[in-house]
């Protein structure tokens, strides 16, 4: 894990990063998967020296498929982050209460799916349609990560989601195919819900070139921007560290400076690191 460059960008006061995951320590948190090779450890120690100096003070962790549904590693970062640490969790559809409930006082504020070839198909769309009622029991939102191509699948079902929905990284569009593509303006048309969110997360997965460029990753820049200036009430900012199953790895001081390009004022940098997260995710 390379070290990270010093950010130009100062950021606000409650600045938080919205997507992140914790792997190991593996005698601690062992991984599940023996005839996979172990991603690099990347232990809540490491998360908390990062954000201290990118000047982050609250986050929200993302269960991994690293760790499968045993989602302990990031209960035990919560517990150490004292109350400016969050998490998201990963669960089997049929989730019961009980389940759900122990989850939400640990500070977990959603459950994640995942529509990703590489990772596995964890429910269909009706089975998630099923699962919403139950998160809204427990003040829960569903947070889905999926192929582009699939928005206009899912979509008219997550339409029908009785929480919030907040989709990961734009929808992983292709960023180099532009504002006009289908699957973006598909994303564009579920977030004219107020209901939908969407993590302005991974310009440098969707603009998937290695950064050369000034600023890095335009293309990814610019579809960011475009919704921020579109929804401001509706997104959200996260660094994706340690960038797992990733083309390469971006120095997060990089991805923090884009800030001032993706939301260019004050008012929408205040509303994607502080106000949007907050209420969301009820620090």
């Amino acid at each position: 894990m390379k070290p990270t460059s010093k950010s130009r960008l100062q950021l606000p006061v409650g600045a938080c990063d919205t997507h992140v995951h914790v792997f190991g320590p593996y005698d601690r948190f062992p991984f599940p998967h023996a005839h996979q090779n172990k991603p690099a450890e990347a232990p809540k120690e490491k998360l908390f020296a990062l954000h201290q100096q990118l000047g982050i003070t609250r986050c929200v962790i993302v269960q991994s498929m690293v760790h499968g549904l045993d989602n302990a590693v990031v209960e035990d970062a919560i517990v150490a982050g004292a109350g400016n640490y969050l998490g998201v969790a990963l669960v089997k559809p049929d989730v019961d209460h009980n389940e759900l409930k122990r989850l939400s006082a640990a500070g977990f504020r959603s459950v994640r799916f995942n529509f990703m070839k590489h990772l596995g198909m964890g429910a269909t769309p009706y089975e998630l349609l099923s699962l919403t009622h139950r998160l809204a029991d427990h003040h829960m939102h569903l947070q889905v990560h999926f192929e582009s191509s699939l928005v206009h699948e899912l979509g008219p079902c997550l339409q029908k989601s009785a929480v919030p929905v907040v989709i990961d990284h734009m929808g992983r569009v292709d960023a180099q195919l532009g504002i006009q593509h289908a699957d973006f303006q598909a994303l564009c048309h579920l977030l004219d819900d107020s209901k939908f969110h969407v993590k302005v997360s991974g310009i440098d997965r969707i603009d998937a070139s290695v950064p050369l460029g000034v600023p890095p990753y335009a293309h990814g820049i610019n579809l960011a921007q475009h919704l921020v200036a579109r929804f401001p009430r509706q997104c959200v900012w996260g660094t994706d560290w340690p960038h797992p199953n990733h083309t390469h790895v971006p120095d997060e001081a990089v991805l923090v400076d884009a800030l001032q390009h993706i939301a260019p004022t004050a008012d929408l940098m205040q509303a994607i690191l502080v106000d949007n997260p907050q209420a969301l995710y009820r620090f």
